[in-house]
Formats: C-alpha cells, structure tokens, sequence
C-alpha cells in the first residue's frame, strides 16, 4: 500500500542556479510519467533580496509552486524556511542542483510508505555521471563521492514532526557541508531510524573555476563545530573520514618552517623544511594527477591547487575552532515553534482605519507594515486577511468597492494567501463577523490547517473573541481606540505591528 503524494512537500533551496530550471522540469516529467500530482513544492530563494530578487522559472507546469525567501542566510536556513512552511506530513528535500529519475515520485510514494514510525527519514539513491572515455577529473570524482555519502539532502525526505522535535537544521553551518549530517545525528539520538529508500536522483558534475577545490576547503570550519556537538566520535557515526587533514598540518608547518627559518638566517634549516614541503606538495598533486586525465590544463590545475589546498584547509579548521569554541548542541528546548498560518485584520492593524473605506485612494499603510509582512513571507508562513466590512449590509459601500480597497492593500503590502471578509451587521447575528470565530475557521479550512495553529493579530478585543472561539492565539496591537479592558483582557498585547511579527517569529505567539 502506497501513500498519497498529498502528505507530501518538495522543499528546493536554490541560489538562482540555471539547474534549477532542469529539476523542475524533471520533476513535470516524472508525474507525467508516472501518472502522479506532483506535491506542493517550495522553493527557497537564498540570495540577498538586493541581488537578482526576481527568481525566473518561466511557464512552470506544476499545480502547487510557492517562493519564498532566506536572504542570503544559508542553506540550512533556506530549508527551514521551506518546511516551516507546509503543514504536510512528509517534506523532500531536493538540491538545485539534481535531477529526478522519471520513476521518482512513484518510487518517493513507495519510500515513504514504508518508512513507518520510528523511522523518520528516508534517503534517496545518488547517481552521478562520469566520463565513459576518459579517465575522470578531480573535481569529477569528488562529485561521484556523493553516491556513497550519508543522509545528505540531495534527495533526503524527512517527517515533519520529526523536524520539529529535533529544531530542523542547525544554522550555526553556514554552508552545504556538515548540516546534513548535524541533522541526521540529532533523529538517531532521539530514536528515530533512518533509511535507504528506492528512488533515484541523479546529480549531474556542475561545472566549476580553476579554485573550487581551494574554495570547498571552507568545510573544514564546520568540523570543530562538528566535534562539539556530536563528541569525538560522530566522524565514525557519519561516515566522515578524516582525510589528508594532519598531512595539510604537516605540509603547513613546513611551510612556515621554511619561511621562518630563511628570515632568521637558518639557512641549512630553510631548505631541510623548503625540501620536505616540496615532497609532501608533490605526493599530494600526484595523487591528485595519477587517477586523472593527465592532460595538460588538468596537471596545472592539480600542481598550483594543491600548493593552496593545505594552508587553505588549516586557515578555515582554526577558524573554526576559534569561532565554535564552547558551542552547546541544539536541544529540543531552543526549538522555535512557528505558526501554521498568520490570520490578521485589515482596518487598524495593516492600514489606517477609515470607517467604511470605499476609495482605494484613502488607503494609508500602518508604519512598517510592509517590512513586517514580508518577513512573514519569508518565513514561509502564509497570511490571510479576515476583516469585518458591515459598511456592506449597512449599504454604505459595496462588494466592489471592499474588493478595489483590498487589491490597492496588496499592491502597497504585497501579496496575502487569501482575503475572508464579513459584510453582515451585528443584527445578521451571522458567525463569521468577529468576535464569531467564522473567519478564523474558514481561514485555517482554507489553508488546510488547525485552528490550534494559527495566530490572529488584531487591534481591538472582537479579533481576540473571535480567535479565542476558534482556539487559535491572538496578539492585540492596540491603538488610541483600543479600550483599556480590551488592552487587559489580550492574552499577548505588544505596542506594533513590528513587535507582532517579533513574538512569531520567536515562538512565543501563544498566549
């Protein structure tokens, strides 16, 4: 028995790569191969919003596709972004950089249903294709090692309540490197298993400048970070062998021997060590050289970055042990609970109330409103508006009139998830005027989440009754109209818009 892609989400960082272009239509085919929907999929836009922010994926034919962005934060960021972002059971973690088999979503449905509690993650099969004619570079071959690599988030599917437990991915690991495996040792220490699914993903060799392998040295700062968090032996737990690191440390020793011994006018010991840095230099570009091609742009290639890999490798390991010294592991109790979905009110709390406002022209932003929905957005948190509009059944404004205010709302506020309005009057003794917990409720069935989830934020007591009826939380930004009693009966009251963003993003919206 299979489950359905419908308790799934596909989560995609991304830096703007033309790849990603390629995963998205590999995953089209897929479902049009295996006669599958292709589930929601969230792609996380990791570059700073002052850099290329419109992410170009032309006609994309795929039923659910939503951006959102982590600012040039990292990848652990983005794809925390990305699954704080869905309420599915499952989440995909797909690289920007991959392609899916055409058998993929047939074989992820298959993975997942086998993967029953305690399981809770579940890794997909890497291929990557090398050269059949010649022999393969270094930079090929390192690529290929990522068929043998564990847990890594190329093709990695995990629960989501398996996320939240854990604290999802650490952001203390800046780059692609470490945090896939930080990640998989914190659910094998809260005794969840992980496992080999079927399904293919095939990781094609990117092509990369003369210094990419100087440049990936960076990884070795994560290590120490690694150590504190995992003790001395997660290397053996993750199957990270330690590689060429103490032959960096001698090579580079011997290099600052040399130095240090010519300045001092230690001759005989300047050349002993100048010797020895040339051996260990050579044996390392060798062994580099001797598997590869051996034309000639590779030879050069391997002789002037393997003079710069060991310095660079020892630069960015102290680095690391100066930058992580005394780090403590991300616990379950620093976990930051977010929202399933942000329900706000319009008049007074995202714009300037004017009463019974008809004219898109009287529209006037709350300060900072902007700002703070956005980073909303970027949080993966959809935002739905629910407001009461009696001008309607008073018959002072009309349907159109209400539908014109809030189009010029979102072009001055950005896009909502969805608009709820009530028209009725207090003597309709309707429930979806607030305080009624209509709204509320017709928002979380809208969006497919618990009311239990959601965050009203509002700037009078009926948007605190109506959330309190429906059992979500509420936040009141009061202003010169709030009452005081209003003010004193809030479960979470906080001075702005801004400082309501604030309480969300830190977990602490329920009251």
């Amino acid at each position: 028995m299979t489950a359905p892609l419908t308790d799934v989400a596909i989560v995609i960082p991304t830096i703007g790569r033309p790849s990603l272009r390629a995963l998205v239509d590999s995953l089209v085919d897929s479902g049009r191969r295996t006669g599958l929907r292709v589930p929601e999929v969230y792609i996380v836009d990791d570059r700073p919003s002052d850099e290329n922010p419109d992410l170009w994926l032309g006609d994309v034919d795929l039923p659910v596709v939503q951006v959102l962005h982590s600012e040039g934060r990292g990848p652990a960021a983005a794809r925390n972004i990305g699954w704080r972002g869905t309420t599915k059971r499952w989440v995909a973690f797909l690289d920007d950089d991959v392609l899916v088999t055409p058998d993929w979503l047939q074989d992820l449905t298959e993975d997942l249903a086998a993967a029953r509690p305690p399981i809770a993650g579940s890794q997909g099969r890497i291929t990557v294709p090398i050269p059949m004619t010649r022999r393969p570079t270094d930079w090929e071959r390192g690529t290929a090692g990522l068929q043998t690599a564990r847990w890594i988030t190329a093709d990695m599917a995990y629960r989501r309540d398996a996320l939240v437990l854990v604290g999802g991915f650490d952001e203390r690991f800046p780059g692609a490197f470490r945090e896939d495996a930080d990640l998989a040792l914190r659910m094998l220490d809260n005794g969840f298993e992980l496992i080999s699914g079927r399904r293919s993903t095939i990781h094609p060799v990117r092509p990369a400048g003369w210094w990419a392998s100087v440049k990936q040295q960076r990884g070795n700062a994560d290590d120490p970070l690694m150590r504190h968090l995992h003790g001395w032996g997660w290397r053996q737990r993750a199957a990270a062998p330690l590689g060429r690191r103490p032959q960096h440390v001698a090579t580079t020793a011997l290099a600052l021997l040399a130095v240090g011994s010519a300045v001092a006018n230690r001759r005989g010991a300047a050349a002993a060590a100048a010797v020895g840095w040339l051996a260990s230099t050579a044996e390392f570009a060798w062994r580099r050289i001797a598997p590869g091609p051996r034309d000639v742009t590779e030879v050069v290639k391997m002789v002037t970055t393997s003079v710069a890999i060991p310095p660079a490798a020892c630069w960015f390991w102290m680095a690391g042990l100066l930058e992580h010294r005394g780090a403590k592991p991300l616990s379950p109790g620093t976990v930051v609970a977010l929202p399933a979905a942000v329900l706000i009110d319009r008049d007074g709390t995202i714009v300037k109330d004017v009463p019974y406002n008809g004219d898109p022209d009287l529209v006037e932003p709350m300060p900072g409103a902007r700002q703070a929905l956005n980073r909303v957005r970027q949080a993966g948190i959809p935002i739905v508006v629910i407001s009461n509009q009696s001008g309607v059944g008073r018959g002072l404004i009309s349907p159109a009139s209400v539908a014109a205010v809030n189009e010029r709302i979102e072009d001055m506020l950005g896009p909502f998830d969805g608009w709820l309005v009530c028209p009725h009057v207090d003597a309709d003794s309707c429930g979806c005027r607030k305080p009624q917990p209509g709204l509320v409720k017709q928002a979380a069935q809208c969006l497919g989440v618990r009311t239990d989830q959601c965050v009203v934020i509002g700037d009078i007591g009926s948007d605190m009754a109506a959330a309190l009826a429906a059992g979500a939380s509420g936040i009141l930004v009061p202003t010169r109209t709030t009452l005081a009693a209003e003010i004193e009966a809030a479960p979470i009251t906080v001075p702005t818009l801004e400082h309501a963003v604030d309480a969300v993003l830190a977990g602490a919206w329920s009251g």
